[in-house]
């Protein structure tokens, strides 16, 4: 596989900030790549790197092995989508697609058959002729699409998308950018500081923080692996386990990370327990537990009986459920 997107120990400083600090990443072709972090964590200026809106300190980018540092925005073949979609309100949906390609000199029915087609791949087909003021937020996030893909770029650049959507139409735009992904065959690079954005669509994360890169691996390797307390803690939710802790729990010192998924309530075998609260999320209820002085925290299924605040229980899970992590980092 051919790499898409290299850093090389990047930096980009801002005075005495470091908002990108010794980065190194490979990104290939055709992948779906996900930037996961914090605000503040160093994504969204390792994007901008990508996109030419910012230059490095130092160190070296490569996309598709020619260097990017120097090379202007509008020289690199890379597309961007933004939050904030920028349509242009006194322009058609068509001719809002088809702008780049005027840009570049095509002719009037050659780029508005590209920006049909394009708007057919992201299912809004007959929309060309309306304005975007007619458009709902998930319509108007699509255009923004077919107008960064009628390019045709190498790499498509997403700078938090859906973030202005409401959670349902989030869901169904992540479905529909995991398709168009694969459709196209193209690389996404997606910026987001949503976990389960990251975790339902990435064929790989980077998480980052205080601009660095805490761990890069699949979906399930960061979720089920983490190496960090950082990573475990930011990246769903999780037990924190103190060495001491640990060692109580589990009998293995060391710092361990013990997903409220993996803890049952009520079994015989259990370490005994004290129900702390509960509440109810619909699928699942949330259960805070007191274990021999540890909070803990469980997610159970619905269906599952839960005693009341103050009632005794316990708490069981499998030996291989805690993760043991590298350090407290």
């Amino acid at each position: 596989m051919q790499t898409a997107v290299l850093f090389s120990n990047v930096s980009r400083h801002y005075g005495e900030v470091r908002a990108v600090d010794g980065v190194d990443l490979e990104v290939g072709e055709g992948e779906f790549f996900a930037m996961l972090g914090p605000s503040g964590s160093g994504k969204t200026t390792s994007l901008r790197l990508i996109a030419g809106f910012e230059q490095p300190t130092s160190g070296h980018i490569e996309i598709f092995g020619e260097t990017a540092e120097g090379v202007p925005p509008y020289r690199r073949n890379v597309n961007t989508v933004f939050q904030d979609y920028a349509l242009f309100p006194h322009m058609s949906v068509r001719d809002n697609v088809a702008y780049g390609l005027m840009i570049k000199g095509m002719g009037k029915a050659e780029r508005h058959r590209a920006a049909e087609e394009a708007l057919e791949l992201v299912r809004l087909p007959g929309y060309g002729d309306r304005p975007p003021s007619a458009l709902s937020g998930g319509q108007r996030q699509r255009v923004a699409l077919a107008r960064a893909i009628v390019n045709k770029p190498k790499v498509l650049l997403l700078d938090e998308p859906l973030g202005a959507l409401d959670l349902k139409l989030r869901e169904q735009m992540q479905d529909e950018l995991k398709s168009l992904q694969q459709t196209l065959g193209i690389t996404f690079i997606f910026v987001t500081h949503d976990q389960g954005e990251a975790l339902s669509m990435a064929d790989r994360i980077a998480v980052f923080n205080h601009g660095r890169i805490q761990q890069i691996g699949a979906p399930e390797e960061i979720y089920q692996r983490p190496q960090s307390r950082f990573v475990a803690d930011f990246v769903g939710s999780s037990n924190i386990l103190e060495p001491a802790v640990a060692e109580r729990l589990t009998g293995q010192k060391g710092w361990a990370s013990l997903r409220p998924e993996a803890i049952r309530i009520g079994e015989t075998a259990g370490k005994p327990a004290t129900v702390v609260s509960h509440s109810y999320t619909g699928a699942m209820n949330r259960v805070v537990l007191d274990v021999e002085g540890t909070r803990l925290t469980a997610i159970v299924p619905a269906q599952v009986s839960v005693p009341a605040a103050g009632a005794s229980t316990t708490a069981a899970w499998n030996p291989d459920a805690p993760h043991f992590m590298e350090g407290e980092g």
